[in-house]
This record gives C-alpha cells, sequence and structure tokens, in this order.
C-alpha cells in the first residue's frame, strides 16, 4: 500500500485536476492542497456576472467542500507557504509548520502584474483576480458608470464585453499589454482595436499621450478618478482597473534550489531541475524542442492538461507536454476578436 505524500500548491485549474488524477492514480496516498485563498476552487473566468447581479459566493465554486472529502484531499485555505527546501523535502508554512512531501507539484498560478511606475497609484486601482475584488469594484461602478481600463490584457477585454453588455462605458488605455498574452504583429495591431472600438470601447493609444503622469481621487461632486497623461491631457471615470497580464506567483520558491527564470524551468515531462518537484499553469516555462526556448502556456484548457499531466509522470508515468490549445487570437469575418481564453466550459 502505498504511504507517499503528495502535496499540491495551489487551488486552481491546474492544481484540482492534479490532485483529482492524483487520488485516481494513487488511492492510497496522501495527498494535501495548499493554497493562499479562502474560497474553495471557484471559476475566475464567471467573475464578471457579479455585473448581472450575482453576488452569493456559493454559485462560484466549482468543488464544495464535500467533494475534497469525499476523495480525501486534504484542502489547507488561507495558508501562506513561505519557502521549500528541495534537498530536503520541506515545505514551510507562514504560522512556522513544516510539512513534507514525496512529491511535490507547484501550481500557485500568477498574480495580477501592475508596472513599477504605477505601483504608488495601487490604492486609487481596483482588482479583478478575486471574488471580493470583483464585488468590491462592481458595488464601486454606478449604473451606466465609466470604468478606465489600463493595458487590456484577455481577462480586461472580457470584462469589457460584460460591462459594455450592463450598459457601462469602457475607456482603454492601450499599449504594449493590449492583447496579452496574445502576441499580435505589429502590421496586424490596427485591425485588432479597429475591432475593439466596434464593440463600443472608447481607445487610447498611451504612446501618443506619452505615457501616465498620475492617477487621483476626483474632485467632489465630480467622476471618482482623474487620470493625467503626460501632455497634460485627461481622463475621469468611476473606476480606474489594471489589466497587464500577470506575473507566476513564486516568491516561496526564491532559495528552494529549484532552476527560476520567469517561471520555474520544466522539461517537456514538467518536472523542474529537482526529480521530486513539479510545476503546471501559469507559473512554469516547459522547454520545447521545436522551438529550442522555454514557453508559457495559458489557455485554460492547457492549463488544466499540465495538471493532469503532471500527476500522471509524478505517478510513474514520463509522458511529455502536447499543447491541448490553440492560443491564438484571431478576427472573425465579421471583424469580431475571437480570443481562446473566453471559451471557458
Amino acid at each position: 500500500m502505498s504511504t507517499r505524500h503528495h502535496v499540491v500548491i495551489g487551488s486552481g485549474v491546474a492544481g484540482n485536476q492534479a490532485a483529482e488524477t492524483l487520488r485516481q492514480r494513487d488511492p492510497d496516498s496522501r495527498i494535501t492542497m495548499i493554497t493562499i485563498s479562502r474560497l474553495p476552487f471557484f471559476n475566475r473566468y464567471d467573475l464578471p456576472r457579479v455585473f448581472y447581479g450575482a453576488r452569493d459566493w456559493r454559485r462560484f465554486i466549482i468543488y464544495p467542500a464535500e467533494y475534497y472529502r469525499e476523495n480525501r484531499i486534504n484542502l489547507r485555505r488561507a495558508t501562506r507557504v513561505v519557502s521549500v527546501d528541495s534537498a530536503s523535502q520541506i515545505i514551510k508554512l507562514e504560522h512556522k509548520e513544516s510539512i513534507r512531501f514525496d512529491s511535490l507539484l507547484v501550481a500557485s498560478g500568477a498574480g495580477a502584474y501592475l508596472p513599477e511606475d504605477l505601483s504608488e497609484f495601487r490604492p486609487l486601482m481596483h482588482g479583478f483576480g478575486a471574488y471580493r475584488e470583483a464585488v468590491t469594484v462592481a458595488e464601486a461602478l454606478p449604473k451606466a458608470g465609466h470604468a478606465i481600463m489600463l493595458g487590456g490584457d484577455t481577462i480586461g477585454l472580457d470584462l469589457a464585453r460584460t460591462l459594455l453588455d450592463t450598459g457601462h462605458r469602457v475607456t482603454l488605455v492601450a499599449g504594449p499589454y493590449t492583447f496579452w498574452p496574445h502576441e499580435v504583429a505589429e502590421k496586424d495591431r490596427p485591425k485588432f482595436i479597429e475591432a475593439l472600438t466596434k464593440m463600443g470601447i472608447v481607445v487610447v493609444e498611451q504612446q501618443e499621450r506619452g505615457g501616465i503622469a498620475s492617477i487621483e481621487t476626483g474632485a467632489k461632486g465630480l467622476a471618482a478618478r482623474k487620470l493625467t497623461f503626460h501632455d497634460g491631457s485627461e481622463l475621469a471615470g468611476d473606476v480606474v482597473m489594471p489589466f497587464y497580464g500577470v506575473m507566476p506567483s513564486l516568491d516561496f520558491m526564491l532559495g528552494s534550489g529549484v532552476d527560476i527564470e520567469r517561471g520555474l524551468l520544466v522539461s517537456p515531462n514538467l518536472r523542474t531541475t529537482n526529480e521530486n518537484i513539479y510545476a503546471a499553469g501559469d507559473v512554469c516555462q516547459i522547454w520545447t524542442d521545436k522551438e529550442h526556448k522555454y514557453c508559457f502556456y495559458h489557455g485554460w484548457k492547457n492549463v488544466r492538461a499540465m495538471g493532469e499531466l503532471a500527476a500522471k509522470n509524478i505517478t510513474g508515468a514520463d509522458e511529455p507536454w502536447v499543447p491541448t490549445q490553440d492560443e491564438t487570437l484571431r478576427l472573425t469575418k465579421e471583424g469580431k476578436i475571437e480570443s481562446p481564453f473566453w471559451e471557458y466550459q
């Protein structure tokens, strides 16, 4: 009978798919899932529904607490990992507890990225990466209110579609992060920007205005936020929301003895430079022989497939990563944008 202890850090798509696969393939093992989130696994792609009035957090949960009990997965919520010692196979938690693992899957996902030159204005902006953040901004944005979006990654553009559908106005301050993580050729960019304007989004090119100089609280009786550009022009809105893509959540892996570049470097079978540690999802860069470089994959279908593959390889398989989702941004014949990241099922 197996007594191996599999630990999964992260409770998103990759982590939960991995835990499910580990339980199927190693039914007698111990499985511990550690997450900083207070909620069980929820669908972040559903968060725009808060603007349609969905404010009960239970409506966003994919797996209730009973699922984890029935599958003997020890789910530890609101728990922060502070370090990983790959040599001794020890995880240290913020409250001083240590956990030993036989195998570790890092599937901690990624947090919203904010350029350093905007960090001082963070308190005046609304995030959208968690349920509570989504509810907070929905409450702050009045009926027919005006949302100013910065950057315009695919998560932000998906939210913009909802905001327009619910009668709000959206202005996008576009720049190099627009459409992230898709890579749009410079020659094709005007066509995609035109598609955004056809959707009803007002597009302001940041570069043409010299960049963002400041974000301030609006004067009494006026819009809640004022954004000023370096050329002196201004934008007024009810909320300002940054969407500059994501950065892997990996602070706890620094000093772990595992190789890190922008993410955890993994071989095609998703194993890190330590034989007992694997990674899946937004946190890892996968080596591809075809391109001779490490690549990120962000589509939810790819992320789920990574979780499943990592669990298989942890339990004895040795299969290479093969993408299951084309992550190309496209325009339809009607000139509408199609992103595979908007096709969550």
